[in-house]
């Protein structure tokens, strides 16, 4: 129910997105983080759609999706003060515009010729596998120092600029800022210098 006033919106339905989008992430913390604890150095990365500052400025296409994406931003910024003096660490982390199986699905195609998804949806252009968000997880927990995220929203492109890591193409797709700068804009696609 996209671009769905709250009123309008189908009440049962906003809340079981909620209950998915956010219960789901309070129950597994409440249940995860004693084991989590029993040692120092932890890390929990709550993975959601959008950095801090992107959610912030831009309206999430409904009332319900827009609490959604806020909420698990929030929720890592709330362990961040909870688990941080206990020495863990917690972000929120984002991919871009993430090519899963479900998206490949979706325009009929395949990782090996995502590309022919373009004349559909040029703005693809600066999607990413999962793996790039998968390197930023690795990164963040082999990173000794990574506690000075605690907290904080941070993008799989953003953390590829800090740990080097690339996408399986050897590219470091940047699609947060190219999504405000490029797409939001109303700029035609072009993914020069974002990738």
């Amino acid at each position: 129910a996209w671009d769905t006033p709250v009123w309008e919106h189908d009440l049962d339905n906003g809340l079981r997105l909620l209950r998915l989008a956010v219960e789901t992430h309070a129950i597994t913390s409440h249940h995860a983080l004693p084991l989590l604890l029993r040692r120092s150095g932890g890390l929990v990365v709550e993975v959601t759609d959008g950095t801090a500052e992107y959610n912030r400025d831009t309206y999430r296409v409904n009332f319900f999706y827009d609490l959604a994406k806020a909420s698990v931003l929030r929720m890592a910024f709330a362990l961040g003060h909870e688990l941080g003096p206990r020495g863990v660490t917690a972000v929120a982390l984002t991919p871009g515009w993430l090519r899963s199986e479900i998206m490949l699905d979706n325009y009929g195609v395949r990782e090996d010729n995502w590309r022919d998804a373009l004349d559909r949806s040029p703005h693809f252009a600066i999607s990413e596998t999962p793996r790039y968000v998968g390197r930023a997880v690795a990164a963040l927990a082999a990173d000794p120092d990574v506690a000075r995220f605690n907290g904080e929203s941070l993008s799989s492109g953003g953390l590829a600029q800090v740990y080097g890591y690339t996408d399986l193409d050897g590219s470091r797709p940047d699609a947060w800022r190219y999504l405000v700068e490029v797409q939001d804009a109303g700029r035609p696609a072009d993914v020069t210098g974002y990738r």
